[in-house]
């Protein structure tokens, strides 16, 4: 139960948080409409702007195709030998290209498949005599299943670890061949989950920027997202920028559109809660099977870890930690992410106020039912209109008024904010309606309220997953290229800046040394967010 005088600043907190974001939004998109349609229309239309729409939806079907063949089998195989050595940690491998850098793994993919990479190397020993290009759709495609691999494997799993023991003992007894207990049981599970994944992946896919600006190759393997980058960067055209960030925001709706048509999986069947046997998984041959898809699925994900890792500590660490760009770059970024993810969580906050506010009243009417959906909507406002082309539009929108670098800063900060609230509402949101359920009625009846309930009664339960939203909206903002990337300049440079400055200008090993020192940055942000969420768990249960 809350309050009246609370209810109404619940609803007016949400009410601005809301019009914050539609505002920030809104100015962007207004300003890519703004600006000479006449010749933005012509370049919607051109061949240029056709083949680059044509090569963002194949090479992210195939990324989507690719990463879904290779995971379900990993998946299955993981799911079968739940005593494989060291199985644990590699479920826990599989979520670490999810915390990195984009462009951290991107170093890691050049230093295995580049041209002086270790594959090129053996195929160059073994007698080749054109070495493989890791530049184009081929390398595209290698960092995106590297990427979304691991992501498709552990919700593939998540599938068949809720199939009840039951089924399986019920398998042995009735002595299910491997084909027919996948056909029966194992299908059935995943089938209901590859809308959903495939979905997801190929959104990911089809708005790619940093993986596709370092591993493109030119005009050829360009989407959409790296044309407008490259439309205001380099060749200041804004009538294409506009173009194709309209393109972009058409197919990201059209995206979304059809991710929300597909349907939910279904519930979790009913079991006697005893411990899980897979009978299916104890052959020679079945092992064997299983154990090379798993070791190949190491191999994919661990090697450009390793290498990354490997290069990063051969560089000079002490001289580059010494250096003032590093620590410039150091702060800047950190300043950026403390700013970034603490309006992330004071948004994300009056947003679900605002809701549970709304939630909590017996009648609602419709307008303010739809008040509530538009608040639950407005956090993923950022997915229809990607980072890129809010800082098109800004980029457009401040030009007139001076040097776009001077606000520089509070853009990327603002763009990183709106990238990691749909997370953080994630996060945030289900904790806040659980203790509000526990906790609501109780504090009304004893009167607590404002700023005693927030120190006696919310903040001890709901800090962790405080802490762990926080974690990743930072380790998001530290490790993002995106939008910085329109803005980067001397005066103003984070450490995915730094490191792909260095990339640009052959200097491979301080690029690597920084790259391993923001990976590491980003994924120790990551576990503790992690760490954090099982210890919440924890109490709770």
């Amino acid at each position: 139960m809350i309050e009246r005088r609370d209810r109404r600043r619940f609803i007016l907190s949400g009410a601005v948080a809301f019009a914050a974001v539609l505002l920030f939004m809104g100015l962007a998109v207004a300003a890519l409409l703004s600006f000479d349609t006449g010749a933005a229309s012509e370049a919607l239309l051109d061949a240029y702007t056709l083949r680059i729409l044509r090569f963002t939806l194949w090479q992210a079907t195939l990324s989507t195709l690719i990463s879904i063949l290779l995971g379900l089998p990993v998946a299955l195989a993981l799911a079968r030998q739940r005593a494989f050595p060291g199985r644990i940690w590699i479920i826990r491998l599989m979520a670490v290209p999810m915390g990195l850098p984009v462009i951290v793994g991107a170093l890691g993919i050049i230093a295995i498949w580049g041209r002086q990479g270790v594959f090129n190397t053996m195929l160059l020993s073994a007698g080749a005599e054109q070495p493989f290009s890791i530049y184009g759709l081929s390398g595209i495609l290698i960092a995106h299943v590297f990427f979304n691999l691991p992501l498709a494997v552990r919700f593939f799993l998540a599938g068949l670890e809720r199939i009840p023991g039951e089924y399986w003992r019920m398998s042995a007894s009735l002595g299910m061949a491997p084909l027919s207990t996948f056909r029966f049981i194992e299908w059935p599970a995943v089938a209901r989950l590859i809308p959903g994944i495939a979905g997801l992946i190929f959104m990911l896919c089809a708005t790619s920027f940093t993986l596709v600006l370092l591993l493109g190759g030119g005009p050829a393997a360009t989407t959409i997202e790296v044309a407008i980058y490259q439309a205001l960067r380099f060749d200041f055209d804004p009538p294409r920028a506009i173009a194709l960030s309209l393109m972009q925001i058409a197919v990201t709706g059209v995206l979304l559109g059809l991710l929300a048509l597909l349907p939910s999986a279904d519930a979790e069947a009913q079991t006697q809660g005893r411990a899980v046997r897979r009978f299916d998984g104890e052959g020679f041959v079945r092992r064997l099977w299983d154990g090379l898809v798993i070791l190949l699925a190491l191999l994919l994900v661990g090697l450009p870890l390793i290498a990354v890792a490997s290069s990063g500590l051969s560089a000079d660490l002490p001289r580059l930690l010494t250096e003032h760009t590093f620590w410039q770059a150091f702060a800047t970024s950190l300043t950026v992410a403390l700013v970034s993810a603490s309006l992330a969580l004071l948004l994300s906050t009056a947003l679900i106020r605002a809701r549970q506010v709304i939630a909590a009243r017996r009648n609602v009417s419709a307008p303010l039912n739809a008040f509530s959906t538009a608040l639950g909507a407005g956090s993923s406002l950022v997915l229809l209109v990607p980072p890129v082309v809010l800082g098109s539009g800004w980029f457009l929108l401040l030009r007139p008024f001076g040097d776009v670098a001077l606000f520089a800063p509070a853009l990327v900060a603002a763009i990183n904010m709106l990238m990691a609230l749909p997370f953080v509402m994630r996060v945030l949101e289900p904790a806040f309606i659980t203790h509000q359920a526990r906790t609501g009625h109780l504090a009304a009846s004893l009167g607590v309220s404002g700023f005693s309930r927030l120190r006696l009664v919310d903040w001890p339960v709901l800090w962790r997953p405080i802490a762990m939203a926080f974690s990743f909206a930072m380790a998001l903002s530290l490790g993002d290229l995106g939008a910085v990337a329109l803005f980067g300049s001397e005066s103003f440079v984070t450490l995915p800046w730094l490191v792909y400055s260095n990339m640009g200008s052959y200097r491979t090993n301080d690029a690597a040394g920084y790259a391993v020192i923001l990976g590491v940055i980003c994924l120790c942000l990551a576990v503790g967010g992690v760490s954090r969420q099982s210890t919440s768990a924890k109490a709770v249960a």
